[in-house]
């Protein structure tokens, strides 16, 4: 069957062309599948055992897992600098980021402490630090604001008959309505996480996701520019709402606070400096310096001797109450306003957690489930709900920061909730007179990561423009569109690009490089050198019933053969051996009539011009003939037969052999001289089909390839 042998530094292989008839039998084809029955994996799934019970619990709650095995001796002491270092900057992030969900301040410190409680226990990631974080924040204000707006809570002074804002019955009807999108964001995660539905995320490519993130970065400045500048300006939602503010912000610029600008500009020149300090001298010292946390301690403290609120109007946190609050179930009649906004916010809070997570997970060396990631994140969720908290993800400023500082456990996350505990407990109400100004600056100088990634433009313009197109429409719709409505224009161009990359493959020509057994595209690589008389034709992608006629079309530009004219000569020879057969067939009844013997020689045999008749009236004899005449037909390689030399048609049908074994078809095909273009020149006679690419062959693609 074949023979192998080893020559001088390279591997030998010589055997027959098989087809798939010849490789079942050699290979024995089982006839029966290996896996077991429905009925039997379905009782099996049903089956209950205590190892399986033990499994079951374990996967579902990992803390039970991987608490029992804790080294003190190893990771308590990173975990307890690691923990200390995140709770500082849990402590100023979750004032910031509740200002941008437009809910009281005390709330962003209740989402740094209840839902990371709840990833501490179910969560896999030893790394990651979840909490209150930008876009998901930015994402629930936005909510917020289209449902609470500021004019639906408009009173009348007493004293003077002017209008103002029922400031109190606003806060309470916002923070109903963060905790209800919440709850119903985490019903939902841990709802698809129980059915196994975390390859959803493998939808969001890393490029969209990206320049999500970096548009919905722009949102964030934007929504904090009225505080850096202490000036009011209106809220707005809906498509086109940066653009609207943007301009609502510039319009009321002549009512800049002076003072507000002044806290603005020193907070950030203290921030950036300390930051790039921080980052300069990272590997020589242990943890970096808690800036953040310095700032609100000092702009508190100038705030409040200085009496910037009320002499200057620098507006000011204002009242963080003392102590937790006791549960309180959401309101659930506002779902169907919400549910759209709660989806968005639970998938991006979602794709945000398991990239962080299998990033780190990568580096350390362990496995992130994602089924289990979107169970705990939506957990956190729910409980956050009934706490009154907003939406969590994971904030890279801060995994960054747990990571750098020797954090390798989730025991992180309980002791930061400590620090934040301690905090909401006693020293909230000390930071009532923190200038929101401060805060502003906090965001915006912790946002540095997502603009960042405005590098990937360079770099995917060198590597990928695909991605690059996927990554400027994606951001282009997240700030145009808002963020729910561009998130899903997102993924709808997304998935076009696949469908256009199938539409619109590279077909090529490939050559041998001298010197090597490589082929490559001739039009790429210029030592690439096609074989005489031999084309061999690519697709860059899986030929399917969406791309087969363009397959067609594109080998025929490729190669120069017109198989539309390749049939016409071919009916057109049928037809005339047709008329022929028929006048020769006429001729001999004529000349038998004149015999008498009724076609039949004396001795009772058939003439020889009706025993070709019915030989011609057995297909299947036919075929078999034609056959024959094609294998015994001397083809030395460099002959054309598609034309008779005479180029009165066809002397052979096309031939196609489909090797199953190593997916390439070799198809015979010519063209006379003159007429065929590429063949005329190259001299082709042999056409060689490389579906190296081919993942899977439909019906369409078989029916192409038939045809061919």
């Amino acid at each position: 069957m074949g023979v192998e042998e080893q020559r001088a530094g390279e591997f030998y292989v010589e055997r027959d062309v098989m087809n798939e008839l010849c490789l079942d039998k050699l290979a024995r084809r089982r006839t029966h599948s290996t896996r077991p029955l429905l009925k039997e994996r379905v009782k099996d799934s049903l089956r209950c055992s205590v190892p399986k019970l033990k499994r079951s619990v374990l996967s579902f709650i990992p803390i039970l897992s991987w608490l029992p095995r804790y080294s003190v001796r190893q990771d308590a002491l990173g975990d307890l600098i690691s923990g200390i270092s995140i709770g500082i900057m849990h402590l100023p992030m979750g004032l910031a980021y509740a200002l941008l969900a437009s809910v009281p301040p005390v709330f962003g410190l209740y989402t740094s402490f209840y839902p990371v409680l709840m990833y501490c226990i179910f969560g896999t990631s030893r790394h990651i630090s979840v909490g209150a974080f930008a876009v998901t924040s930015i994402m629930i204000g936005t909510t917020t604001e289209r449902l609470a707006p500021n004019s639906n809570f408009m009173i009348l002074n007493g004293t003077n008959g002017t209008e103002v804002i029922d400031v109190v019955a606003r806060d309470v009807a916002r923070v109903q309505i963060a905790a209800s999108t919440t709850l119903l964001s985490g019903i939902f995660l841990f709802l698809l996480g129980m059915i196994r539905f975390g390859f959803a995320v493998t939808f969001l490519s890393d490029p969209m996701v990206r320049a999500y993130m970096t548009g919905a970065g722009i949102h964030v400045v934007l929504s904090q520019l009225p505080s850096l500048f202490g000036i009011r300006v209106g809220r707005f939602s809906g498509p086109l709402s940066q653009v609207y503010l943007l301009i609502d912000i510039c319009r009321h610029l002549p009512e800049t606070n002076i003072a507000a600008v002044v806290v603005t500009l020193v907070a950030l020149a203290v921030l950036i400096a300390v930051k790039e300090l921080n980052i300069y001298y990272e590997k020589k010292m242990p943890v970096p310096v808690p800036i953040e946390l310095i700032t609100i301690v000092v702009a508190t403290l100038i705030s409040y001797y200085c009496k910037l609120h009320s002499l200057y109007k620098v507006a000011v946190i204002g009242q963080i109450p003392k102590g937790l609050k006791a549960p309180r179930s959401p309101d659930v009649s506002m779902w169907g306003s919400v549910v759209g906004d709660a989806f968005v916010v639970g998938i991006v809070g979602y794709a945000l957690n398991i990239s962080l997570g299998k990033i780190f997970g990568q580096k350390h060396g362990y496995n992130v489930d994602s089924n289990q990631e979107m169970v705990a994140i939506g957990l956190c969720n729910i409980v956050g709900g009934f706490f009154q908290c907003h939406a969590i993800a994971a904030s890279p400023s801060r995994t960054l920061l747990q990571d750098s500082t020797g954090g390798k456990t989730q025991v992180v996350g309980l002791i930061s909730s400590v620090l934040v505990l301690i905090f909401i407990l006693q020293l909230g109400s000390l930071f009532e007179e923190l200038p929101k100004a401060v805060l502003a600056c906090i965001v915006l100088v912790n946002l540095k990561g997502l603009f960042m990634q405005f590098k990937d433009i360079p770099a995917l313009w060198k590597s990928n423009k695909v991605d690059l197109l996927v990554w400027l429409v994606t951001l282009v719709c997240t700030i145009l569109l808002n963020l729910d409505i561009g998130l899903g224009a997102s993924i709808g161009f997304s998935m076009l690009t696949v469908i256009f990359k199938t539409q619109l493959p590279r077909y090529s020509i490939l050559g041998h490089v001298p010197g090597t057994e490589l082929y490559l595209d001739t039009d790429t690589y210029e030592e690439a050198k096609e074989i005489p008389g031999i084309t061999i034709f690519r697709s860059s992608t899986t030929m399917y019933y969406t791309n087969a006629q363009l397959y067609l079309d594109a080998l025929q530009e490729k190669s120069g053969i017109d198989i539309g004219m390749l049939l016409m000569k071919k009916k057109k020879r049928d037809t005339e051996e047709k008329r022929k057969d028929e006048k020769e067939k006429n001729k001999a009844k004529k000349e038998a009539k004149k015999n008498g013997v009724n076609g039949r020689l004396p001795n009772n045999t058939v003439h020889p011009d009706d025993k070709r008749d019915e030989e011609k009236g057995s297909p299947d004899l036919k075929l078999n003939q034609t056959a024959i005449a094609l294998v015994d037909r001397p083809i030395n390689g460099q002959v054309n037969w598609g034309f008779e030399q005479q180029g009165n048609g066809f002397d052979q049908d096309s031939k196609t052999d489909i090797h199953g074994d190593d997916h390439i078809t070799q198809m015979s095909s010519t063209g006379r001289e003159g007429e065929m273009g590429r063949s005329s020149v190259n001299d082709t006679h042999t056409i060689i089909l490389d579906l190296s690419t081919a993942n899977f062959a439909d019906t369409a693609t078989v029916k192409t390839l038939k045809n061919v």
